[in-house]
């Protein structure tokens, strides 16, 4: 997928009041495990920093940065035709907080879980991203928020080193999920200028 801030004109330009015709953005076939060991150059974000205990507060501190992105004039505008819209960037957020709100549960009730494949972008397309409320993506991403920190607040001392495996084989803690997790949201709020 293009990064927003690869499309977006210069801060001295106004981002379109139209709608610009949509593009389907190239698929993210990235592996981003990176970010566990170094710090993204795009949006600043080092996952390795973020204590155990402080990735459910991290969560919720990005929560009312969303909400406003969301709630902007111009939220359902691309600023390029294959560079998603605000909207669509939260909705993916909202939905991928839903997604590691399992997972974290499923690594904390059983013994390395392997997760279900989730295709991004196969969801973005059958959800309709574009088409969705911003106002009501606010809601439920705010409410996703709050189930996945309350997650891995429930997470006792002894979980955090429990594992759990991507379907692509990539392996990783509760501890490592979470900080790898929190990217995502970071990263797309720096994509959305949030």
């Amino acid at each position: 997928m293009t990064s927003a801030t690869d499309a977006l004109p210069p801060a001295s330009q106004s981002i379109p009041s139209a709608p610009v015709p949509a593009v389907d953005p190239e698929p993210d076939t990235k592996d981003w495990t990176w970010v566990l060991e170094r710090r993204c150059p795009e949006c600043g974000f080092a996952a390795a920093d973020v204590a155990a205990s402080e990735i459910a507060a991290t969560l919720r501190d990005l929560v009312p940065r969303w909400v406003s992105v969301l709630h902007r004039p111009d939220a359902r505008v691309r600023p390029a035709p294959a560079t998603w819209s605000a909207l669509e960037y939260g909705a993916h957020v909202r939905d991928v907080m839903r997604v590691f709100g399992t997972r974290v549960q499923l690594m904390v009730e059983q013994d390395d879980p392997v997760f279900e494949n989730w295709d991004q972008d196969a969801t973005a397309l059958a959800d309709r991203y574009d088409q969705q409320d911003p106002v009501v993506v606010a809601d439920e991403l705010a409410e996703a928020a709050e189930v996945t920190a309350a997650r891995f607040d429930a997470v006792g001392d002894d979980a955090w080193d429990r594992t759990g495996l991507r379907a692509n084989g990539s392996a990783f803690t509760v501890r490592t999920l979470g900080q790898y997790f929190l990217h995502d949201p970071v990263h797309h709020l720096h994509d959305v200028r949030g």
